[in-house]
């Protein structure tokens, strides 16, 4: 909760603040990078860095924790604490990171806003972003726990048992701890990073969803690999298209991730889009291994029948669970099965049971997109959860 002093300070100065925010964090960014480039070498995506989605996720996620400071100061933006924390958690943040990116990004909030950086308007603006630091610092302290590690310490090496093509773009790459010890559990929908060791002697980590039910000595992470066109190629998916074979050894985290299978035994909805089918195989898998009998609608959007991957499996999953019903979207037409139809996801046509919880997983525009149809027909904000690959801009939350 903000100070007293400081709420009306913050209040006074959001707009310019957020008006700048773009420009603050793209000089942040080249501070830090300039005098820690060790930092984008090994930590920071290259690619959001080039697309600038890293510093729109930045100035988002700031912008709207100072919002929630000022429009409900008795409670905490969780949702968006939860996502950042499993995030940072998922790439071994620690707290000593947290004084580093204040030393820059403040020096850079200086820097643009200039005389209007009073000595009172840089304390209350201080405030805010320890109250933030603090709350992520604490979070992710827990999730570490929880993993039963170091704060910072989740990576261990995994070697590469399987190697599967699942289409022209996507690999699946089944892992097993090198150490001989069990993989591990994981909460179906999670995720995890890979640390990848790039020709130019960049470590660039990725994540990538667990698309297999959670039991046994081994994971299953699937690969897309991102192409170049209106944006960078993919430099961490497409080196391990090229060069990831069975018997090599990968550095691969612990598991983290918000969105995982809602407990409980009412009706779900398990909604993707592209590879973002990924967590929701595992979720579909697990429902499926525990003899779940509860009501399941699973609705699955791609461009084409052959870019959609594991889609033989995600047939078999759903024709051998007792109340599920499978929905399928091609924006090319090819499939001729029952159930798939030509443009994209449109719940509208659904007969969607009461008491709805919806998990989403895809390309910003379909998470929207089916947002919104869900909010229109009735379903609770609080009862719709998303993943999202890439940074957030925490557009549309709540």
């Amino acid at each position: 909760m903000l100070s007293e002093q400081s709420v009306p300070v913050v209040r006074a100065t959001l707009p310019a603040v957020g008006a700048a925010l773009g420009e603050i964090t793209e000089l942040f960014y080249r501070k830090l990078f300039t005098a820690r480039p060790e930092l984008l070498r090994d930590l920071f995506n290259r690619g959001n860095q080039a697309n600038g989605e890293q510093r729109k996720a930045l100035a988002g996620s700031i912008a709207a924790f100072a919002g929630m400071l000022l429009d409900s100061p008795g409670s905490g933006p969780d949702a968006m604490i939860g996502r950042i924390a499993h995030r940072h958690a998922a790439l071994g943040v620690t707290p000593d990171q947290y004084k580093i990116v204040h030393e820059h990004l403040f020096a850079a909030i200086a820097e643009t806003l200039g005389d209007a950086v009073t000595p009172e308007v840089a304390a209350a603006w201080d405030e805010v972003y320890w109250l933030m630091a603090d709350t992520l610092i604490a979070a992710e302290s827990r999730l570490y726990r929880q993993a039963g590690v170091a704060d910072g310490e989740v990576w261990h090496r995994m070697e590469i048992a399987e190697r599967h093509r699942e289409t022209p773009d996507v690999i699946s790459l089944v892992l097993r701890r090198a150490d001989g010890r069990p993989a591990g559990s994981f909460r179906p929908g999670q995720y995890v990073s890979v640390r990848s060791h790039l020709p130019d002697g960049a470590r660039q980590i990725r994540q990538y969803s667990l698309s297999a039910a959670p039991g046994g000595d081994r994971w299953r992470i699937s690969v897309k690999r991102v192409r170049g066109g209106t944006g960078p190629e993919g430099e961490v998916s497409s080196w391990l298209h090229a060069h990831a074979r069975v018997g090599d050894v990968l550095t691969v985290s612990e598991p983290f991730g918000d969105l995982t299978l809602p407990e409980g035994d009412g009706p779900l909805l398990l909604a993707s889009a592209g590879i973002g089918s990924t967590p929701m195989l595992a979720m579909l898998g697990h429902l499926v291994a525990t003899g779940s009998r509860r009501p399941l609608t699973v609705v699955h959007a791609d461009r084409s029948p052959a870019g959609h991957a594991h889609r033989d499996e995600q047939r078999r999953l759903v024709a051998s669970h007792p109340d599920a019903r499978l929905h399928l979207w091609y924006e090319e037409p090819g499939d001729p099965a029952a159930g798939a139809a030509t443009g994209l996801a449109d719940l509208g046509t659904l007969d969607l049971p009461d008491g709805l919880t919806a998990c989403l997983c895809g390309p910003p525009p379909f998470l929207r997109a089916l947002r919104g149809q869900l909010l229109r027909r009735g379903v609770p904000a609080h009862a719709i959860h998303y993943e999202i690959f890439g940074p957030d801009s925490w557009l549309g939350e709540g």
